[in-house]
């Protein structure tokens, strides 16, 4: 059976209100408009009931008892076109909120109209038009200028000029040149280039994008948290005042009377708008927010986790010493690294295969390959077994050859090859973020890292890191965020690497640097940074706390109406009919103030 739209189900009201009307004033015909008005009533009501009793047993609850009962005592004290105005009123604002959702949405909708949907593949004899997911890595296609690039890859030939503003949220154009990494989702310039394909569409930033946007849109539930935690005594509080106003009066109307304007609607409606409308605000900021829980979590965080490569540091680390082991050529050290890594989204990897085409290193096909998460990869090149990752992974009986710096050790069929040292940068807005973290009441900070103590040690030093703690495979930083004591919580997790993925589920609210970080990563995380900037963190939070600011006023002001109103009531001043009339005024007030999460300034 198809499900009613709230579009749908306000026009539905509205159509028999409309016939009801004529009923009454039209033909005189007051009873039937009235049993017309009743039993559409009663059975929205009673759908109402059945959805609160479902809500109760999923260990929930919720505004929608004052509704059913405004509904209820306005039927019963045959104040039934006030009892239609609630209904208009509860549809209306249902169908409003969508309305809401959907204008705050802009931004992130804007992905999904413009995925694109084929590639200029290059052949033999030219190009030809293939639809973008038939596209293979390794093949060489051309973007025309204007044209959104179809598939993660690399200039192959060429220069230009690309907006990835859909992507980072940066508005100026980035300089790219022969060799340089292009995002699928950006936009090219005035010269057509030749890309090389490193992922599939399915694998490429732009998809991943579009798959985050549509899982931030498939989970509005979660948004009403924050009203919940004002629904029981604020329902209370109505039924108390209304009772006491029926006791003091003695007329059953004025119970009515109050309840019709004890509206739920600032409740239901005032926080899934701002909380929607922050989501658009952080998606114009590079930043894919994926439920609205993930707001207030995030507004309320005590500890936040970071990993150091690829995190705090730039990911722009550069290839410091080749240390082949005696009688090993470093040609052949970087030949065999290099091919073994060429698959990698690793910062790493990304370094090496940089320094290994600068230096015209010749690579090899890769025959298999397996990625063991936080060890390293183990890869069939030239019919060797090629091991490159920790010492630990490749060659553990030669672990007094460990360097005190960043590197990957390598070893050929069993033997032992050499290793290759980084330089690691740490980026440059890693200090002044952490300073503001704390500022925003994100006092515990500690790194969890796999890279070795006496390097964490000096990174987490220069940036303002406190607790550090080294070595650590997936599942030790697993144990490490899950003993984080509860007075520390809600704690947030930020990493881009493979290896994250398991502790950005693990946290309260994973962060991932999505613009070089792994899809992994980024389908584990709730937050993902589009652009490769730490402060973007910090501006997620910054961003959580007023948009959860601004809901709370929303839900407070209308609150604080709806009690005057009922207060007034109590006196039998405000009849029914009148009183459902104002709760329109009480949505509206509500629902400007919570759209102000969208307006403020970035």
């Amino acid at each position: 059976m198809k499900k009613f739209s709230n579009k749908q189900k306000l026009i539905t009201i509205l159509v028999i209100a409309a016939i009801a009307v004529i009923l009454q004033f039209a033909f005189h015909q007051q009873l039937l408009a009235q049993i017309l008005v009743t039993i559409v009533g009663a059975i929205v009501a009673f759908s109402m009931f059945i959805g609160m009793i479902k809500t109760l047993r999923s260990g929930k609850y919720g505004v929608d008892l004052l509704a059913i009962l405004a509904v209820v005592a306005t039927l019963s004290v045959s104040e039934y076109w006030a009892a239609m105005v609630i209904l208009v009123m509860l549809t209306g604002g249902d169908a409003l909120e969508d309305y809401a959702a959907k204008k705050a949405n802009t931004e992130l909708k804007a992905l999904l109209d413009n995925s694109p949907h084929t590639a200029h593949l290059i052949c033999n004899n030219g190009t030809k038009d293939i639809p973008v997911n038939d596209v293979k890595v390794n093949d060489l296609i051309t973007v025309k200028p204007g044209e959104l690039v179809p598939v993660d890859g690399f200039i192959k030939k060429g220069s230009g000029l690309f907006d990835e503003s859909s992507l980072t949220g940066e508005s100026r154009p980035v300089s790219k040149a022969t060799g340089d990494e292009v995002m699928s989702g950006s936009v090219n310039g005035d010269h057509a280039i030749t890309l090389q394909v490193t992922k599939l569409a399915k694998d490429s930033q732009y998809q991943q994008l579009v798959k985050l946007v549509k899982e931030a849109e498939s989970t509005p539930a979660h948004f009403v948290r924050l009203a919940d935690r004002y629904a029981v005594p604020f329902t209370i509080i109505a039924i108390i005042i209304s009772l006491i106003a029926w006791a003091l009066s003695g007329r059953p109307e004025r119970f009515a009377e109050v309840l019709v304007v004890a509206s739920p609607c600032p409740l239901i409606l005032a926080a899934p708008v701002a909380m929607v409308s922050g989501m658009s605000r952080a998606s114009r900021n590079g930043i894919v927010v994926k439920t609205g829980s993930v707001l207030e979590k995030l507004a309320a965080a005590k500890t936040g986790a970071f990993d150091k490569t690829g995190t705090i540091t730039s990911g722009q680390l550069t290839v410091d010493k080749i240390l082949p082991a005696e009688q090993i050529d470093p040609t052949q050290l970087l030949h065999y690294a290099a091919s073994a890594e060429q698959q990698s989204s690793h910062i790493l990897a990304r370094s090496l295969l940089s320094y290994a085409t600068a230096d015209n290193i010749s690579l090899s096909p890769v025959d298999q390959l397996e990625e063991i998460t936080g060890k390293g990869i183990l890869a069939t090149v030239d019919g060797h077994d090629v091991k490159v990752g920790k010492l630990k992974f490749v060659s553990p009986e030669d672990i007094d050859r460990m360097v005190a710096s960043t590197a990957i050790y390598i070893s050929v069929d069993g033997q032992y090859y050499g290793a290759i040292t980084f330089t690691d940068h740490i980026r440059p807005e890693a200090k002044q973020t952490m300073q503001r973290l704390k500022e925003l009441g994100v006092t515990n900070l500690l790194m969890l890292t796999g890279d070795q103590a006496v390097i964490a040690d000096k990174v987490a030093q220069q940036v303002g890191i406190t607790q550090v703690k080294a070595d650590l495979l997936p599942q030790d930083k697993i144990k490490a965020l899950k003993a984080i004591p509860t007075t520390e919580h809600p704690v947030f997790m930020v990493g881009d690497g493979v290896n994250d993925a398991p502790s950005l589920v693990t946290a309260d609210v994973g962060i991932a640097m999505g613009a070089h970080g792994s899809t992994a990563a980024s389908e584990s995380a709730a937050v993902v940074i589009l652009k490769d900037d730490l402060s973007r963190v910090a501006k997620a939070v910054t961003i959580s706390q007023e948009t959860l600011k601004i809901a709370k006023q929303a839900v407070l002001i209308g609150i604080a109406i709806c009690t005057i109103l009922m207060l007034i009531a109590s006196t039998g001043i405000i009849p029914a009919f009148l009183g459902a009339m104002l709760q329109e005024v009480i949505d509206t007030v509500s629902i400007l103030w919570a759209l102000k999460a969208r307006k403020m300034t970035n």
